[in-house]
């Protein structure tokens, strides 16, 4: 009976992760087709955010159809068998499409860029709501300001380290993604529960966090280039870089739920805070050493010698605070989930 349960999982589960992978995937064919038929594809036929989501998606989909054959291998280390093989898989349709697809688009009426897709994702990532052929504001130091065009940061200008927060996000996607799915599956295929809130808790998180995602993808939380960004680009920036450190900090946790309780939480706790300040340090290679200001005042300017402002410790400490909360409540009895 738990086998034909598994069974009807396994196909739906199949099933829903082709269905919302189809945008990611057809975006990846149209550029596929694009390079065969013309060589290079025009700015204006680019799908935006190709990468990382085309690679993340056919990742999940390869980790989700071999999952019985890592079931049925590697017992319960089945997830680290998938998460390895979809985080290879990322890693290297990623540099395929980094490398080889490139983007072409016209400065003017005689002459023509051609950039590689990770340079041009690079301006769009710096500078995401700016059109073509305008000026964009970078953050040079405390009191000056540098413009840079849009040509200026495509023709090489930018430090390459800015794909860390690409890489970061991929991998946390990718690894809770698939612990939620295979999760699931072993709950259906054992009847074995003690990690079931957990993955219900990392479900929510997830996809929130997906969600979050996709919205940058297509409004970059409204930033408009300029390094002080509004109350609601701060927010969303925010609710960002504490769901991140939470999904991370919820992933490691489900693992430790047999730990002692002290362990139990507080290692994902400081998981959670190391993972968002992780992806400040992503943001800093992509300003130059600068990171986008929430404000005005002693809260939002950045402490010297460590470029992060008390509003941004506060948000580092609330992912890890609100981690603990969770798993305190998941280990509150017995230690342990039941």
């Amino acid at each position: 009976m738990r086998n034909k349960r598994f069974n009807r999982y396994y196909v739906f589960a199949c099933i829903g992760v082709l269905i919302a992978s189809y945008y990611p995937l057809s975006m990846g064919v149209r550029v596929i087709s694009d390079m065969i038929a013309n060589g290079a594809v025009l700015k204006e036929d680019y799908p935006k955010y190709i990468i990382p989501y085309t690679p993340i998606s056919i990742a999940i989909i390869a980790g989700v159809l071999l999952m019985p054959l890592f079931i049925k291998l590697l017992k319960r280390f089945a997830l680290a068998g998938g998460a390895a093989l979809s985080t290879g898989v990322f890693f290297g349709l990623e540099l395929l499409f980094e490398r080889k697809v490139v983007v072409s688009a016209a400065e003017t009426v005689t002459k023509e860029i051609i950039v590689r897709l990770e340079d041009w994702q690079t301006y769009m990532c710096y500078a995401p709501r700016i059109q073509w052929g305008e000026t964009v504001t970078s953050y040079e130091t405390a009191t000056e300001y540098k413009t840079k065009t849009a040509v200026e940061i495509l023709m090489g200008d930018y430090n390459p380290a800015f794909k860390l927060h690409f890489y970061v996000i991929s991998v946390v996607l990718i690894l809770t993604i698939l612990n939620c799915i295979y999760g699931f599956g072993q709950v259906i295929r054992t009847g074995e529960r003690r990690r079931l809130k957990s993955l219900i808790i990392q479900s929510v998180c997830s996809l929130v966090f997906l969600g979050l995602c996709i919205l940058a993808c297509f409004t970059a939380f409204w930033r408009d280039g300029s390094i002080q960004v509004s109350p609601l680009s701060a927010a969303l920036m925010a609710l960002f870089f504490i769901l991140l450190g939470v999904t991370t900090g919820v992933f490691a946790g489900s693992f430790l739920l047999e730990k002692r309780r002290l362990f139990a939480v507080l290692i994902p706790s400081v998981i959670s805070s190391l993972m968002t300040l992780l992806m400040y340090i992503g943001e800093m290679f992509l300003l130059s050493g600068h990171l986008y200001k929430f404000g005005s005042g002693f809260l939002f300017d950045g402490i010297p010698g460590i470029v992060l402002a008390p509003i941004d410790l506060l948000i580092v400490l609330a992912s890890g605070l609100i981690t603990a909360i969770l798993f305190s409540l998941l280990t509150k009895r017995k230690g342990s989930i039941n």
